[in-house]
């Protein structure tokens, strides 16, 4: 991909504003569409280009497998723990309303807390994904023939 240099550097404008737009999608979705599972996507959409663009390799740099593995397991632990606290307190799984002594606030700190554990779990899974596909057939051992 070196010689196409007019992708390189527009990838280098538009990967950051990619994100951004992931966060404002991420903790603007209990007003508006969004949340976390479409924040997650966009996110693992600007890791796919600058995959697709620099090199996997230069990708993984940026984000290693083991981050993507910590990630997903993070983001599922932040969703559970959040259910199972609502059961600790007292009310059903999920159950925001315990979460905090106004039932409104409980409510939309509980959304929040849920939307970013997805957020976490889906760009990671995502990102994940690409890996694996993007590096098949790229790693053979010097034994086997190409």
């Amino acid at each position: 991909m070196r010689e196409h240099t007019v992708l390189r550097i527009v990838t280098q404008l538009v990967v950051a504003p990619i994100l951004i737009f992931a966060l404002y999608v991420q903790f603007h979705g209990e007003y508006s569409p969004g949340g976390g599972f479409q924040a997650g996507v966009i996110f693992a959409s600007a890791i796919v280009l600058y995959g697709l663009i620099f090199g996997v390799e230069a990708a993984r740099r940026a984000i290693p497998p083991t981050a993507l593995r910590i990630g997903a397991a993070l983001g599922l632990l932040v969703f559970g723990g959040t259910g199972v606290a609502t059961m600790l307190l007292g009310g059903n799984f999920l159950e925001y309303d315990v979460l905090l002594p106004k039932p409104e606030k409980g409510q939309h700190y509980g959304l929040i807390i849920i939307e970013l554990g997805v957020g976490i779990t889906v760009a990671s899974v995502m990102i994940a994904i690409f890996y694996v596909f993007a590096g098949r057939g790229r790693h053979r051992d010097e034994d086997e023939p190409a």
